[in-house]
């Protein structure tokens, strides 16, 4: 298999010389703090809340808390004023490359921001012969609400071509290459995901805007990368970019929609508005200065450093299947590393059966089919997913009992 050049990284990033750092933030999380016997590994699923998160909730709700643009009294115009400055934060941290033109709407998650796209924008946008690429083995969030838009459409009398995006057999990337072959002059809009949420793949969405030319509309998933690692959304020239923040370390039931408003009409999501989630939003304001005062460059190489530890120690056991390109197993590789995303299977213990086993030692894991598209793994898998908080010994836990079963099996 040949990579591109831009799937190549340096040597694992050494944990060592970030110990101290991590130690300091890991710290400062009291669900981790206060249960040592715990090694929580599911940070895909949501990530855990730092003390400044929890603290900024508290301080808003016990001081401020009242419905953003329903009032005109101070606690309702201070709220209407923190949403509209969470928007802006937003956009800052995104690097934003329009903020004067785009547009960020809070919604309940990546999922229903997804959907509000392709039904409140997307089907408004085609028309009849038109043709969207899809991703089929990524997260179903970002493969059904485009297949619904194409049944909308369709009532309507408006026939649109749903094209599948093409994945590179062995890196499990998009392949850029098929894709190229696949646009014609009637795409019109391409949906990605920016960092695979089984693989654990950076996909290179950089990529795509030179293969589907200046026109064609991207929208990303981004719920696996933002709060993870640095996100500029200028660098990857995408018009879409929708997440959950409780996986950005914010509380549940909040997200965004941020909408570049360069090619198509402006975004506005449709029907009447309700009242927002204010203390969502709070939260998601309080976890992007975290992160960005933590450092997401830092925190990008800490998980990927625990990953590379994780995938080297499962390569020296027989009975493991790591998902995704085999050729970034081993400490020493070169190739892209995982984004603190590790899936694998035991080629004899169920993936089910593995995660009660792990539940049973301490190791908090996801063990299904994590909501992947038909295009997707057909087997169930453990998946582990990391973030700062996690540290070199919940690794070396978790080899240790995954070798107890190799040793069984």
């Amino acid at each position: 298999m040949t990579l591109p050049l831009d799937t190549m990284s340096a040597p694992a990033p050494p944990l060592a010389e970030l110990a101290p750092w991590q130690a300091e933030l890991g710290a400062q999380f009291p669900i981790v703090t206060g249960h040592p016997d715990v090694r929580y590994l599911d940070s895909s699923a949501t990530a855990q809340k730092p003390q400044a998160v929890l603290d900024a909730v508290h301080r808003y709700l016990t001081t401020t808390n009242a419905n953003a643009g329903r009032g005109t009294y101070p606690w309702a115009n201070r709220t209407t004023e923190i949403v509209e400055q969470a928007r802006e934060r937003l956009k800052a941290f995104l690097r934003d490359p329009s903020p004067h033109r785009s547009t960020v709407h809070f919604t309940s998650g990546t999922t229903e921001g997804l959907r509000t796209v392709a039904r409140d924008w997307l089907t408004s946008y085609l028309r009849d012969g038109d043709e969207i690429v899809v991703p089929f083995a990524d997260h179903q969030a970002n493969a059904v609400p485009w297949l619904e838009a194409q049944r909308l459409l369709a009532e309507r009398g408006v026939r649109i071509a749903v094209r599948e995006m093409p994945y590179e057999t062995d890196s499990r990337d998009y392949d850029q290459e098929a894709l190229a072959r696949l646009v014609t002059a009637r795409t019109r809009f391409v949906a990605a995901t920016h960092v695979h949420h089984v693989y654990g793949a950076d996909m290179n969405v950089h990529r795509i805007r030179a293969v589907v030319g200046p026109d064609v509309v991207v929208c990303l998933d981004a719920a696996q990368s933002i709060g993870h690692k640095p996100v500029d959304l200028g660098a990857l020239d995408v018009d879409f970019a929708v997440f959950s923040g409780h996986k950005a370390m914010a509380l549940p039931g909040v997200g965004a929609v941020w909408a570049r408003g360069a090619r198509g009409p402006a975004f506005e999501p449709g029907g009447w508005s309700g009242s927002p989630n204010t203390s969502g939003v709070v939260s998601l304001h309080a976890a992007l200065d975290w992160l960005e005062d933590a450092g997401l460059e830092r925190i990008e190489q800490w998980t990927v450093g625990l990953g590379v530890r994780l995938t080297d120690g499962l390569s020296r056991l027989g009975s493991y299947e790591v998902l995704g390109c085999p050729l970034s197993l081993t400490a020493e590789s070169t190739v892209q590393r995982r984004q603190g995303i590790v899936t694998f299977r035991h080629r004899s213990i169920g993936s089910n059966d593995l995660g009660f086993i792990l539940a049973s030692h301490g190791l908090m894991v996801r063990a299904d089919g994590h909501c992947q598209g038909h295009a997707g793994e057909k087997d169930s898998s453990v998946r582990v997913s990391l973030h700062v908080y996690n540290t070199p010994d919940d690794i070396d836990h978790l080899l240790e009992v995954l070798a107890g079963l190799d040793r069984e099996s």
